[in-house]
């Protein structure tokens, strides 16, 4: 990494948050100078959280307490860094606008990275719910064109772990799994480490500025059949297969309460439809895993091999 590249200052919002941390991680060890905005540490601040960032503070990063209704306070922190990184959840989407009107007044950021990480907006037809959700971050992708912010758009598609963890139960006794629609769609899915490292990587990279990248190495692209028949045979087990067919889906997506309704539309959307891989990537459209073809990227058999290690702990509610 180049002297200029070293004296970079990425300031990331949401870094305590669920893929936040690993890229605050990530930016430390690539050797950025690190700033992590988060909400003010109170009595209701949780203990895992404190943890968190005791452990950023161990590692150099420097916490700078606030609320995202504190312009003048974002727009003084930007002053001192050169990349904005949005980790921000879903509630929070269109809160980014706060840090879009932030980076105008600040007139010095070289890149910003709004909290995308999923699928690629702009390429996908879901059903209401999650159409609803990624119209917002639609709006976030047109207001940072408008202001003529550099930006990066970043497609990472699925979170590897999160989604094995979801789909496969590896926590659970039992011998059933879950499958939405046919189990034959394919999606992509990446390793949250992975996700993050990469993302430090296009956040200074002058290749991808004003453009978005796709994370979509070719052994991440598999199947929720081909991943339960992966699983088994790690595992040296049969589970029973239970298909929850697209209409269903469908309709707890028009009949569910919010946001279980939501869930059930992003289901349809990465595993019935197969809507992370309904389109061919072009040669205009740059792929991480071909923008930096030296990175060891983990493949889902290694993710497996991971999760057959360290059996994870029941997930927290999904798709926050």
């Amino acid at each position: 990494m180049d002297s200029e590249s070293t004296n970079t200052k990425i300031l990331i919002f949401g870094g305590t948050g669920y893929i936040g941390k690993y890229m605050v991680k990530a930016s430390v060890s690539f050797g950025y100078k690190t700033f992590v905005y988060t909400r003010p540490i109170s009595e209701e601040t949780t203990p895992s959280k404190l943890e968190l960032i005791n452990e950023f503070r161990a590692i150099g990063v420097t916490i700078i307490q606030g609320e995202l209704e504190e312009h003048e306070k974002i727009v003084s922190v930007l002053g001192g860094v050169d990349v904005v990184i949005s980790a921000l959840a879903y509630p929070q989407v269109l809160d980014q606008l706060k840090i879009i009107d932030a980076i105008k007044v600040a007139g010095n950021i070289k890149r910003f990275l709004p909290s995308d990480f999923g699928c690629d907006e702009d390429r996908v037809s879901p059903l209401a719910p999650f159409e609803a959700f990624l119209e917002k971050k639609r709006r976030i992708r047109r207001e940072t064109e408008a202001a003529g912010i550099p930006y990066t758009f970043v497609s990472a598609n699925c979170f590897g772990a999160y989604f094995v963890n979801f789909l496969l139960r590896p926590h659970q006794q039992g011998d059933d799994i879950f499958v939405y629609g046919t189990g034959e769609a394919k999606a992509v899915l990446n390793y949250e480490e992975d996700i993050a490292k990469w993302t430090i990587k296009v956040a200074n990279d002058p290749r991808t500025c004003n453009r978005v990248v796709t994370y979509r190495p070719q052994s991440n692209i598999i199947s929720q059949l081909e991943l339960i028949s992966l699983w088994e045979q790690k595992t040296g087990k049969s589970f029973k297969r239970f298909h929850i067919p697209e209409e269903e889906l469908v309709k707890q997506s028009e009949t569910l309460p919010h946001p279980e309704n939501i869930r059930i539309a992003i289901l349809h959307s990465l595993f019935a439809k197969g809507e992370t891989m309904n389109f061919e990537l072009g040669e205009e459209d740059i792929e991480a895993s071909k923008l930096y073809t030296d990175f060891e990227f983990t493949t889902i058999d290694q993710l497996l091999e991971i999760f057959l290690l360290n059996p994870p702990k029941p997930a927290a509610a999904a798709f926050e």
